[in-house]
């Protein structure tokens, strides 16, 4: 951004003090009786301490950046004043002291072209201890973090700023994903182009929860002192939505492999089994299921423009998010296959089974997989009749064949969900594995800790910190996010959106202004 400034060596006569005094200190008598982990942990303190005073000299030198041309701001006046003004910044080696040369007009906000020059945020922490909050605050608690910095780092942080360097961290996520993003050409990747969506609770603040969940939460009475109420978690928590796409190749089964294997964790990942590509796992407290799944659309419509993809929408039976989708992509003039997760519907037989026989028994065992088999076979509205015949053959009364007559009734409502034969011949996918492993890491592991109720805000921002983590995206959406702070910061104060360039050097009658 700027020129090379000739290299004032006074600046740094107090590092190269201190690497002389690292230098003593080893040959001291005193480093040669420490054990090595003694003389690691010494090392990184006397280190950051010298680390500090590098880039603060090497700031020192480039000068205090005076413009090399008037200096206007957006307001159309100029900046005629010119003050020397100092500034703190908190880095990972500790605070270093900034002088610059500030240009004031009366009653204007002052401007700082070194700022412009460095890309200095507004507040005192550094872009780089704001990324490692956002790092670390993506998979650990804000205590945590702060533990993090005062172990690793020379930065002090307080709680409130973590959470407010968090919100900061993430406000470019949704631009990123517009803008910045880049994934590889459709014709590098699977044939498949899977959307598929779920929703996971979260505990939040009174305040953040939504209207008719407060109006539940306020009839509920706390009945214990330890521990919340039956029903007092469910009415203290809001619906965060979740969303992945992602593309894979086919895998040819049939229904003898899927029933012989069916342990549940198999059917979500077996040896052998494609692996999805450039998955991209997101969730949102804030928006609606509608606008996350319109994203989920942008999303792969991004990637697979001209529509050579066949397109899969993984559901779990969610009747609103259900509805949601086939809006969309009717909307959109995409007609994907819409799949109920099989596991959901083994689940289900299940369940139904237990109607008939206890559980454990090879009775039911048998009497489970030979439904699973003809399902599987496209023969579902012939088991749920058979089931319902059963029943009734069997003298059940209501009470008795609940689970059946809800297990049926399910069948055949998703029955055009539920094309398995046509699904394994094609090599699509029929569980939704993926999106249920993004609702566990992503949302409960992290947002889902005893004691933790949320603010909209912050459980906001550690989402989509989470999720560009998850993604893989976290060090292309960082180097995006720094740009948008120096647009923001600095290019939006300056007439016409030119930062003023600045000399190399400092002049010697400036003036500090306390």
């Amino acid at each position: 951004m700027s020129a090379q400034p000739a290299v004032n060596r006074d600046a740094f006569a107090q590092a190269r003090e201190s690497f002389g005094a690292i230098e003593r200190f080893l040959g001291s008598k005193e480093a040669c009786s420490l054990r090595e982990s003694d003389l690691e942990r010494e090392l990184e303190k006397r280190g950051r301490e010298l680390m500090r005073q590098l880039l603060e000299a090497h700031i020192q030198v480039r000068g205090p950046g005076e413009a090399a041309a008037p200096v206007k701001g957006t307001d159309g006046e100029e900046r005629v004043q010119q003050r020397l003004h100092e500034r703190g910044l908190e880095t990972v080696f500790g605070e270093v002291r900034i002088e610059r040369a500030g240009y004031v007009a009366k009653g204007m906000e002052s401007l700082h072209p070194m700022d412009a020059d460095l890309n200095l945020p507004k507040e005192l922490y550094s872009h780089e201890v704001r990324r490692r909050v956002g790092w670390t605050a993506a998979g650990n608690s804000f205590d945590e973090v702060i533990g993090m910095l005062s172990e690793t780092t020379g930065a002090h942080v307080g709680k409130r700023q973590v959470e407010e360097l968090v919100i900061r961290a993430a406000e470019d996520f949704d631009a990123f994903y517009k803008e910045g993003y880049a994934f590889r050409p459709w014709e590098q990747t699977g044939p498949i182009m899977v959307v598929t969506v779920d929703g996971k609770g979260v505990v939040m603040r009174h305040e953040d929860l939504r209207e008719a969940t407060q109006k539940k939460a306020e009839t509920t009475r706390h009945k214990l002192t330890n521990r919340l109420s039956r029903g007092e978690k469910r009415n203290s928590k809001r619906m965060a939505t979740v969303a992945a796409v992602y593309t894979i190749q086919p895998y040819s089964r049939t229904a003898g492999d899927v029933v012989g294997c069916l342990a549940p964790q198999h059917e979500r990942e077996g040896p052998g089994r494609p692996r999805p590509e450039n998955k991209r796992v997101w969730a949102s407290l804030e928006k609606t299921p509608e606008e996350i799944i319109k994203e989920a659309f942008r999303e792969a419509r991004m990637r697979d423009p001209e529509g050579h993809k066949r397109w899969v929408a993984l559901v779990d039976g969610n009747e609103t998010q259900l509805e949601i989708l086939r809006k969309r992509f009717h909307k959109e003039g995409y007609y994907p296959w819409i799949i109920l997760d099989f596991i959901h519907v083994a689940e289900r037989v299940w369940k139904a089974g237990l109607d008939f026989y206890q559980e454990g028994t090879s009775e039911l065992e048998t009497w489970v997989s030979k439904r699973l088999l003809a399902i599987l076979n496209g023969r579902t509205a012939h088991v749920a009749a058979g089931m319902r015949r059963s029943a009734t053959l069997h003298r059940l009364d209501e009470p008795a064949r609940q689970r059946i007559d809800s297990c049926a009734g399910y069948l055949l409502k998703y029955k055009k969900n539920m094309q398995y034969d046509q699904y394994l011949k094609m090599g699509l996918p029929i569980a939704t594995g993926v999106i249920e492993g993004a609702c566990r890491y992503l949302v409960q592991d992290r947002m889902d800790r005893t004691g933790a109720r949320w603010s909209l805000n912050g459980a906001e921002a550690v989402l989509r910190l989470r999720a560009l983590r998850t993604s893989g995206d976290f060090d292309a959406y960082w180097r995006f996010h720094e740009e948008q702070e120096y647009l923001r910061n600095h290019v939006a104060l300056y007439a016409g959106g030119q930062v003023v360039p600045i000399r190399s050097r400092a002049k010697k009658h400036l003036k500090r202004i306390k």
